[in-house]
């Protein structure tokens, strides 16, 4: 009985030390807004990313790279790739699997109409511990299912689920010959019951911009349905132009 117990206390240690080292090992993405349109820098914990084709980022001129993180359809994600149309703003769309079973058409209609289909994985899980094997299982599942949907090859960009990521994730993903792409804004735009209002937003976003900007939106959001024209006009107008994930890497 000893024995038992003594072998008990040492696999719950053992367990205990191992999932101390898995949460120091995860990393969970965030960027320091700056005043008077500066541009961020990174943490320096984070500064690894760049090791493994990860980028925040792009290039200190007027360009803006416009990500967007869909799992899913409310209306409000098809409008947003009709404002997109309206203003030839090209954009990258992460997305699950979900979306691409449930919403073929919207994601077809994303791809045909230039914009970008990247990887958010297939079930939007913490990454950041997965082996190499497991890792590949999300990304290539999701692969798969955008292939037999759309008969289009998935680009091989990568997001983070909830920005959660570490040293391993990064350069697993890299391995599999994708680039992780972070963002340098993002605001609370994802709770549908708790949207900001327009005016709101519009000032953040604005107050907010900068040369080489990855702004990341979330497009069920009904504020940023409601806001892009004004949004991409006014960019526009400030000389901003769009570009596309393959220009930034």
């Amino acid at each position: 009985m000893k024995k038992i117990i003594s072998f008990l206390i040492a696999a719950t240690a053992i367990s205990a030390l191992t999932c101390q080292y898995a949460a120091a090992e995860c990393t969970d993405y965030y960027i320091m807004r700056k005043k008077d349109h500066a541009r961020p820098t990174l943490e320096p914990d984070m500064r690894y990313m760049s090791e493994y084709d990860g980028y925040y980022i792009g290039k200190d001129e007027k360009v803006i790279y416009l990500t967007f993180d869909a799992g899913y359809e409310n209306g409000n994600v098809e409008r947003i790739v009709d404002t997109l149309d309206k203003h030839g703003a090209k954009g990258t769309f992460f997305v699950l699997d979900n979306i691409v079973r449930r919403d073929t058409d919207l994601v077809m209609k994303m791809a045909e109409h230039g914009h970008t289909v990247a990887n958010h994985s297939a079930h939007h899980k913490n990454m950041s511990y997965m082996t190499a094997e497991e890792c590949e299982i999300e990304l290539r599942q999701l692969e798969s299912v955008y292939k037999e949907m759309t008969g289009k090859t998935m680009a091989k960009f990568f997001r983070p689920p909830e920005g959660k990521f570490s040293r391993r994730l990064l350069k697993n993903v890299s391995d599999l010959g994708y680039k992780t792409v972070f963002w340098s804004f993002a605001y609370a735009d994802w709770d549908n019951n708790k949207q900001p209002s327009p005016d709101y937003a519009i000032k953040l976003i604005l107050d907010n911009t900068h040369n080489g900007e990855i702004i990341l939106l979330h497009p069920t959001s009904k504020t940023n349905a409601d806001i892009l024209d004004t949004l991409l006009t006014k960019w526009e107008e400030q000389g901003y132009r769009f570009g596309t994930l393959d220009e930034l890497v």
